[in-house]
């Protein structure tokens, strides 16, 4: 496994702006990344506004067929 979870932080992204969302904070958690522990590193996803979360909510309330 990897450490570079970048692409996978910028494929989220991208996602998520296709849904018209933005996690201003999402990256790479540089504490668990800089560990080098046996668990992979983590995504920050950070805060968002309550209207973020209600977007979010709702893509995936859809993705889910709901």
């Amino acid at each position: 496994m990897t450490d570079d979870i970048r692409p996978d932080v910028e494929a989220l992204r991208t996602a998520l702006a296709g849904h018209g969302i933005t996690l201003p904070s999402l990256g790479v958690d540089p504490v668990t990344l800089a560990g080098r522990t046996v668990r992979p590193p983590l995504v920050a996803l950070g805060n968002c506004t309550v209207a973020t979360a209600r977007q979010l909510a709702e893509a995936l309330r859809t993705a889910a067929g709901g």
